[in-house]
């Protein structure tokens, strides 16, 4: 098998990785990300159509009426209906909302649940997802320098860091809803990427012992170009399934999917470059 030079292309990689990893930072900074309800609170309204919904007349009849910022996707079937209101909407412009519904549609249109969640479960909810990951990287340290060594923990977590700036920078970047779905997502990423990781170190650990006389770099590259099928393989049949449930999937986990994508993506570069270019330093 001809051994890829990697290593030999370390410069160029940790060049881009330094400039995506500005422009999330900057946009993070700025932008910030675009909150889904689960974090900033508001009303959810699910309606039962008596036949199926056109959902981007009802989004037509509510950016008409005032209710720009109103999230409309379909719930279980197309007859079941989910309106997400923003935080500054009472349970009484709600009501209306339902009203101006039922005269915009022939059938009937049932009320099946409406709740508010404030903004004080939206922050606990925030403070919580956030500490989930820093325990998570946390973790994936404290096992990497206990089966491997410190400096393989370094770039363990140089990866995982990469990978969910990077993923987050993208949310903030394009304005997509970040909720609750998009950081399973994200921690989702955090376990792929460390598992790919792990596979590059396991043979990075074991060319090691065998190849003594070769030079570290030498010795990284041939045992990335030795895993590399494996990682594509895996990452290809992944994303197969990620897009297919970005495309075929519904509105309530596209932003799942469009996160697992990129996580995916990036998570496979930093394994190869990202990872085992940190520990060669």
């Amino acid at each position: 098998m001809k051994t890829i030079n990697f290593m030999g292309q370390r410069k160029l990689a940790f060049a881009f990785s330094v400039l995506v990893l500005i422009a999330s930072i900057a946009s993070l900074a700025t932008r910030q990300l675009n909150w889904g309800l689960d974090f900033t609170g508001g009303t959810l309204v699910e309606l039962h159509y008596s036949a199926t919904a056109d959902l981007n007349a009802i989004r037509g009849t509510l950016q008409a009426e005032g209710y720009e910022r109103a999230v409309v996707v379909s719930f279980g079937s197309d007859q079941d209906v989910l309106i997400r209101l923003p935080d500054g909407y009472s349970d009484e412009q709600g009501t209306a909302m339902l009203g101006l519904l039922e005269e915009a549609f022939e059938g009937e249109v049932a009320l099946r649940r409406m709740e508010f969640v404030g903004p004080q479960v939206g922050d606990e909810l925030r403070e919580q997802g956030g500490l989930a990951m820093l325990l998570a990287l946390g973790l994936v340290t404290l096992y990497i320098a206990f089966r491997f060594q410190l400096k393989f923990a370094i770039g363990a977590v140089a990866a995982l860091a990469h990978d969910v700036i990077i993923t987050l920078g993208f949310f903030s970047l394009t304005g997509m809803e970040f909720n609750l779905t998009v950081l399973a997502a994200v921690l989702a990423v955090i376990g792929y990427s460390i598992n790919d990781t792990i596979v590059v170190f396991d043979r990075i650990r074991e060319n090691f012992r065998k190849l003594r006389k070769a030079e570290p770099a030498e010795t990284i590259d041939i045992s990335v170009t030795e895993t590399l099928a494996r990682t594509l393989v895996t990452s290809a049949t992944t994303l197969m399934v990620v897009v297919a449930l970005a495309l075929f999937g519904g509105e309530m986990i596209f932003g799942f999917a469009v996160a697992l994508i990129v996580g995916v993506t990036i998570g496979t570069y930093s394994s190869i470059y990202v990872a085992s270019a940190t520990a060669l330093a």
